[in-house]
């Protein structure tokens, strides 16, 4: 069917992914964004026999509530992965030269554009959860 990138926060991410499949959920759905609310939805938008790659780090405090039984009734993989599980030496200039082809969307990722000197507050920022990713432009 093709990929398909959704706004968690701008509709309900699930019920769309469903009806692109007919029902039945994606067979991969990453989470790039590392937050409680993004990691239930991939859960919940994937095939019973998908998988849901979680790439978005979790700060060490987050946690997740959800009923047990979820998990062996919805069967399929769930797998974290850091930096894609890559090297980045070999892996990085393969992923930019991607992206410099149009193959890899990053900007979907990147909620704001901001100034070296506009970090501090773009913590804050990134802790409230407005924002997904912030880059810094030199």
């Amino acid at each position: 069917m093709g990929e398909i990138v959704l706004d968690a926060a701008a509709e309900d991410a699930v019920e769309r992914i469903r009806e692109y499949t007919a029902g039945f959920g994606a067979d991969v759905v990453i989470d790039a964004v590392g937050r409680p609310q993004t990691w239930r939805q991939a859960f919940y938008a994937r095939d019973l026999a998908g998988t849901v790659v979680l790439v978005g780090v979790p700060t060490p405090d987050m946690r997740i509530d959800m009923p047990l039984l979820d998990f062996f009734s919805h069967g399929g993989a769930l797998k974290s992965s850091w930096y894609g599980d890559c090297l980045p030496e070999r892996d990085f200039p393969t992923l930019l030269e991607l992206y410099r082809q149009d193959r890899l969307p990053l900007d979907l990722f990147v909620s704001e554009r901001i100034a070296l000197d506009q970090v501090e507050k773009a913590f804050g920022t990134m802790r409230s959860g407005l924002v997904l990713r912030s880059v810094v432009v030199l």
